[in-house]
């Protein structure tokens, strides 16, 4: 298609009038139209055709509100909050409702600090196989000194809580890490003062009390935020590579133990009989010492008594203590008397010689 000629260029006919001569070409827009416009537009949107500065302004307004109202927080049962202000810590908040600062001038951050975490020390869980719980073995973390210069194989766990939220976030970079270096080196220092048997046997209990002791006491200096609840003991051998040996030493002390058992009760028997038996002969000793005693200031009392009477009537007390030794003397004696008067001059008696009697004495006095 042709161009029309229209004379003057392409600004239009008018004996080459340039732009801003008189022709009928393009206009540049009106900048204050299309402000007016985008105005009238913005208007119309508003509800009930609010417009002007009120309007403006009442919106502000509720934004306001909302945005002030959105500083209303809730803390559950079981957590604590920690109000920031430009990300510097304010206070700590209990459960229920609060009101802080919105964001982004404050901030809250929740924390749940009865939730009880658990780290494992000396060793590591690897899941379940063949239906029992199997772990791996950390030398690394469980090989540690006894106070008597021994080696000893210790796995143990920590159970800890949340204490004071502020001091756990702010305080230490990385709790868990922290808990876990700290309660080794607590259960090193109490391990390094206990001597090996002690551990093994007696003393269990007393090492998880004070290597709990002592970890709490670590990490209060910390200000790490940390209670712990309870230190358990999961293992404590000596190390695989000597343990064969150990048990041999204490199959042997186990033997020791018994002998000196059997010792013992062999002594604690033989030794009150002994001395029941040496009370029996004092006091046997004492009823004879007392019987000779009695028996001698008897028989002199008796000789006194015959000694009076005899000066009283010397006659009849030489008959009477001669018929008394007669009468001592013939009791032992196996004489027969036979009275020679009577019938025929025997006296119906025929006199009798014990032969067999004889015979037996004289056997038992040859033997």
């Amino acid at each position: 298609m042709a161009l029309k000629n229209q004379g003057g260029g392409p600004w239009g006919s008018g004996g080459g009038q340039g732009p801003s001569g008189g022709g009928s070409g393009p206009q540049a827009p009106d900048i204050e139209e299309i402000i007016r416009k985008g105005q009238d537009k913005f208007r119309s949107l508003l509800p009930g055709g609010i417009g002007g500065g009120r309007g403006i302004l009442l919106i502000l307004l509720i934004a306001s509100v909302f945005w002030a109202f959105s500083g209303v927080y809730r803390v559950n049962p079981g957590e604590q909050g920690v109000e920031l202000m430009f990300g510097e810590y304010i206070k700590r908040t209990g459960p229920g409702i609060h009101f802080w600062a919105p964001s982004p001038i404050g901030d809250v951050i929740k924390v749940n600090v009865e939730n009880t975490n658990t780290i494992n020390v000396g060793f590591r869980g690897t899941g379940s196989r063949g239906g029992s719980d199997a772990s791996r073995d950390i030398s690394q973390e469980s090989l540690m000194l006894t106070g008597d210069q021994n080696i000893i194989d210790i796995d143990f766990v920590v159970q800890w809580r949340i204490k004071n939220a502020a001091e756990f976030l702010f305080n230490i970079r990385n709790p868990e890490a922290t808990v876990k270096i700290a309660a080794e080196s607590a259960m090193r220092e109490v391990i390094g003062q206990t001597p090996l048997e002690a551990a093994l046997t007696s003393s269990r209990q007393k090492v998880q009390d004070d290597s709990l002791t002592l970890l709490q006491s670590i990490l209060d200096s910390y200000k790490a935020g940390v209670y712990i609840a309870k230190i358990q003991l999961q293992k404590v051998d000596p190390p695989k590579d000597v343990i064969d040996a150990f048990n041999d030493v204490q199959r042997a002390k186990q033997n020791q133990e018994q002998l000196v058992n059997e010792a013992a009760a062999y002594k604690n028997d033989i030794v009150p009989r002994a001395r029941g038996l040496a009370q029996k002969m004092i006091e046997d000793a004492g009823a004879y010492r007392q019987q000779m005693i009695n028996e001698s200031e008897g028989e002199a009392q008796r000789f006194l008594s015959i000694f009076n009477a005899y000066k009283g009537n010397k006659v009849v007390t030489k008959r009477r203590i001669y018929l008394e030794q007669m009468q001592k003397v013939l009791n032992s004696s196996e004489v027969t008397i036979i009275d020679q008067g009577g019938a025929g001059g025997q006296g119906g008696v025929v006199p009798y010689l014990p032969l067999p009697e004889i015979k037996k004495r004289s056997t038992g006095a040859a033997q």
